[in-house]
């Protein structure tokens, strides 16, 4: 949620987002204080530059992302993204036994995971500090899993 809301509450004046399909870069915030490059998919970019043209409500904020009601831009607070998350999870019929923004990261890597990326990667986009950390969407993929698994001595009963 931390990441989420760095992005959200981020002002245009800092770095210059690139809304193209190249690389964008992005600050993370809180203990992590570096940039971090990663592909923007051309639909995204798009979006992001409809919404900076036409969608974003006037004020002078320099904030990329505002309120869509005054006071526009009042800052995020945890409980409003994750208020908003909860909302867009339900509304596209998502259920799952924890409706947050970690819900994104989650079904990122277990996608990545599932796609043939190492744990090793998956750690690196998620910026995990330690490999343990990454080693918990290990038991997701069990079908994975199986052939590794060593016979049980006796047979299955």
């Amino acid at each position: 949620l931390r990441r989420l809301m760095s992005m959200i509450s981020r002002k245009s004046s800092s770095r210059p987002l690139q809304v193209s399909t190249g690389p964008a870069q992005s600050a993370a915030a809180g203990s992590w204080q570096s940039a971090v490059q990663l592909p923007l998919p051309a639909d995204t970019a798009k979006a992001i530059a409809d919404y900076l043209r036409r969608g974003r409500p006037s004020c002078d904020s320099r904030r990329v992302f505002l309120r869509a009601r005054a006071p526009h831009a009042a800052t995020f607070t945890s409980s409003a993204i994750l208020f908003a998350v909860r909302t867009a999870l339900k509304r596209a019929g998502v259920t799952a036994p924890r409706m947050g923004a970690h819900l994104f990261r989650h079904s990122l890597a277990t996608s990545m995971l599932k796609q043939g990326a190492s744990l090793e990667e998956i750690g690196q986009l998620l910026r995990h500090r330690s490999p343990n950390t990454t080693a918990v969407y290990a038991k997701v993929d069990l079908n994975a899993l199986r052939p590794l698994a060593l016979s049980w001595p006796g047979g299955v009963r």
